[in-house]
């Protein structure tokens, strides 16, 4: 545990030894806020019609505001993860530390480990960023925090597959810029499988869209939490992490 934690350390260091660790909080605020400000807005002007009208019952923040701005924060989420994971194996290939981190006492698995829990923990500061919006909402009104906790929980295993994934990528190459587009193709790809059962209600069609992870998080969005989506995420990071392992094991035999 002591070396995941120390690998763990020097990802997080090298990430905010950079600027790429703030630009990417700031652009995701940026993103997030405007978010959250069109979303607030048509939850304002929406119940002024309804005030004026004198019709219909109370509007729900959680419906109006929270799902929506969750729901793209995590379309949002997948365009941002591929610059965190694409320099976690890729850089040591092309500085030449690699070898020296493959042929130290530390285990494949304490390596793999410890790189993604870094990647983790810098996607979480990036989600901490949105906090400020959503303390507003707990300042001027009186929303459910459950449904809260409930989409951050979906953010937060959406964005561990798709760094497992992302790692396992980074793993093939020794190019960043490669290791990026290709994790970015595979995120739009995720993203578009769950088109095919919008137009096909076959049995081919509902397992593609079911491979989807945008798919997965809906409920999530909704503050609905099924063991289904979980165990989905969970073994989703299970196999990226796999192959990453496959992967290095068979660099340690090319060497």
């Amino acid at each position: 545990m002591r070396n995941i934690l120390t690998i763990c350390g020097k990802e997080l260091r090298a990430y905010f030894a950079s600027p790429i660790a703030y630009l990417l909080m700031a652009f995701f605020g940026l993103i997030f806020g405007f978010f959250f400000y069109s979303a607030t807005a048509y939850f304002v002007n929406a119940g002024l019609r309804q005030s004026m009208m004198g019709s219909g019952g109370p509007m729900s923040v959680n419906d109006y505001v929270i799902a929506p701005m969750l729901g793209n924060a995590s379309v949002v989420g997948l365009f941002l993860i591929p610059l965190i994971s694409m320099r976690l194996f890729a850089e040591e290939k092309r500085t030449g530390t690699i070898e020296l981190l493959m042929t130290s006492p530390v285990r494949d698995s304490e390596i793999i480990l410890g790189k993604w829990l870094g990647a983790m923990v810098m996607y979480l500061c990036v989600l901490a960023v949105s906090a400020c919006n959503i303390a507003l909402l707990f300042a001027w009104g009186q929303p459910d925090w459950r449904p809260i906790l409930t989409g951050y929980l979906g953010l937060i295993l959406q964005g561990g597959c798709v760094l497992a994934i992302g790692a396992f990528i980074s793993s093939t190459t020794k190019n960043q810029i490669i290791a990026g587009a290709a994790t970015f193709a595979v995120c739009l790809l995720l993203w578009v499988l769950s088109w095919v059962s919008s137009y096909n209600d076959a049995g081919w069609a509902q397992a593609v869209a079911y491979c989807s992870i945008l798919t997965h998080f809906e409920p999530f969005s909704k503050g609905i939490i099924d063991t289904r989506d979980i165990v989905f995420y969970v073994s989703a990071i299970f196999l990226g992490l796999f192959l990453t392992s496959r992967s290095l094991e068979s660099l340690r035999w090319r060497a």
